[in-house]
């Protein structure tokens, strides 16, 4: 599957901006594990290793990592860089999926 496919399905899709060199990447990682499980198959969670994949990074002008991207029917929605609260998080993908089950 394509990244284009990914941030394509009809539910948000966050995207975590990352290396493996980066000390606050691996950080966020039980941070995001916590997010996938609270907010289940209602959004997709996926890591990106911006080394192995650096013309995707360019595209969305990621400069530093951990860098968090919000897709929502392809298109980025909202975005931050460093390490986020699991909440804050939550509250942020509650938000978007909640926004897309009113407009159906």
């Amino acid at each position: 599957m394509t990244f284009t496919e990914l941030v394509n399905a009809d539910k948000p899709v966050l995207v975590d901006f990352s290396a493996e060199w980066c000390g606050p990447c691996k950080m966020l990682a039980p941070i995001l594990e916590d997010v996938k499980k609270r907010v289940g198959d209602r959004a997709a969670i996926f890591k990106l290793d911006v080394d192995r994949n650096p013309a995707i990074a360019a595209e969305f002008n990621v400069r530093s990592v951990p860098t968090l991207i919000l897709f929502q029917a392809g298109k980025p929605v909202w975005r931050r860089s460093g390490v986020l609260s699991a909440a804050e998080l939550v509250r942020t993908l509650e938000s978007f999926y909640q926004s897309a089950d009113a407009t159906e």
